[in-house]
């Protein structure tokens, strides 16, 4: 396949509308519109009001969803450029491995978080047991599928089509998991569709010369970038005000056995490999600063200056394998990536305030679907849902289409739950049970 054969089909989209040809003055690449139009749809904007480690409703200004994706983007990007400026002789070798766009790689970071519920991992680990276990659909609830269904699906951008109608370049790169779920293994825990998506997860693959469970380099990139931001920003938001002890790790022998134990216990790494984690650690200790965070502006230069330097380290490491047709990144880059990200779980993630939080967010949740579920098929003598006005009219719709089939009305009042910010879904909830009833002038628009 020749070069501009293989762009011509990593640019196709799903639907071909005859309104939507270029517009006069607009030079954008078919991917830089993807970016574009990922950015400005409402499901990024409710990312605002998502949990990234702790509630963005706090005092304390930390990363919530929103922020915590937009700096995936620019890392992915950065990514992207630094692998096609060491190739810049002929790009052409990531050909084999789907290809390479920085505007793909980042629209995928911009898009990589669209499917967290409010309160993120641990609704999502409810819901899924409320749709498999209580209503018996297989698919189950999962955050990346979630968000190939928003993409394609959900979102809208012209009437009559579902979705974002992205160019396969673009959808190819959001997955990770390219895959249905399965009954066992770890395909069992992680997944990048449903069953409805199917169809499309083929066709937005066809064009690559990729195993089936592969994943793009583009896909491969973004889920880097988003381990990076994950590991250097969630960190630096817990520095600040004191409860990451980065300046005692860097110095205190016993805070770094702490943080060894609790890593090796949760990353299930075996007694033979602990040395190794253990050198990585006293190499990576080295970079952190050494003071407490106060606030003065020497504070804000060099914790401004530590978290430059690890972005920095982490984007220069990575190498293109154009015989594996992957990236290549170090062992030791992975082990310290890895120590980064479980600071954040031991100091904060772990601690007993949160995991009580997290307790109350996993009872709302179920309480809340339980309603909307009982709402959306209560029906009155002639076959009619007496409580379906509870639901915004988009979701209105898609009960009244599904003429009460399980999966769809089940898969409904999950896409409901999933499409609220975390106030919202409070707010909801309290409205439904006679908690605190707000506003009866106050829609809940979706």
């Amino acid at each position: 396949m020749t070069d501009d054969a293989f762009l011509v089909q990593r640019s196709e989209r799903r639907h071909e509308i005859d309104a939507d040809p270029k517009r006069a003055g607009d030079y954008r690449s078919e991917f830089r519109r993807d970016r574009d139009r990922i950015m400005y749809c409402s499901a990024f904007r409710r990312l605002s009001g998502i949990t990234q480690v702790i509630s963005p409703t706090g005092s304390h200004p930390t990363h919530n969803r929103l922020t915590h994706s937009l700096e995936v983007a620019q890392i992915g990007r950065s990514l992207a450029e630094e692998l096609l400026r060491q190739h810049d002789d002929d790009s052409s070798i990531f050909e084999a491995a789907g290809g390479l766009d920085p505007d793909v790689v980042e629209a995928a970071a911009l898009a990589h978080d669209l499917g967290h519920p409010p309160f993120g991992h641990v609704a999502e680990t409810t819901l899924d047991r409320l749709v498999v276990e209580q209503r018996n659909v297989p698919d189950g609830f999962e955050g990346n599928a979630q968000s190939f269904r928003i993409l394609n699906q959900l979102a809208v951008r012209h009437n009559g089509i579902r979705g974002l109608n992205l160019t396969r370049a673009t959808l190819s790169a959001t997955t990770k998991y390219p895959w249905l779920r399965q009954t066992s293994g770890k395909r069992s825990k992680k997944w990048g569709a449903y069953s409805s998506d199917e169809d499309t997860l083929g066709w937005s693959r066809e064009h690559l010369s990729l195993a089936n469970d592969e994943c793009t380099l583009e896909a491969t990139l973004m889920d880097w970038a988003d381990d990076v931001a994950y590991g250097v920003h969630d960190l630096e938001d817990f520095f600040r005000p004191g409860i990451i002890p980065l300046d005692r790790l860097a110095t205190d022998t016993n805070e770094q056995k702490r943080l060894l134990t609790s890593h090796f216990q949760r990353n299930a790494i075996e007694d033979e490999e602990q040395s190794f984690h253990r050198e990585v650690l006293t190499g990576l200790v080295k970079l952190l600063p050494t003071d407490p965070y106060q606030g003065s502006a020497w504070n804000r230069a060099m914790l401004r200056s530590f978290t430059s330097t690890l972005v920095n380290r982490y984007i220069t490491a990575v190498r293109f394998d154009a015989t594996k047709k992957r990236i290549d990144i170090s062992v030791q880059t992975r082990a310290e990536v890895e120590l980064l990200k479980s600071m954040t779980w031991v100091y904060v993630i772990e601690s007993r305030a949160l995991m009580s939080q997290r307790y109350g967010h996993a009872r709302l949740i179920a309480s809340l679907f339980s309603i909307l579920y009982e709402a959306a098929t209560s029906n009155d003598s002639e076959g009619r849902s007496r409580d379906i006005k509870i639901f915004p009219e988009f979701f209105q719709e898609q009960i009244q289409d599904s003429k009460l089939d399980q999966i769809i009305v089940v898969r409904t009042v999950a896409d409901y739950i999933a499409s609220m910010t975390e106030p919202q879904a409070i707010g909801l909830h309290h409205r439904l049970t006679g908690f605190s009833l707000g506003d009866a002038l106050d829609p809940i628009v979706i």
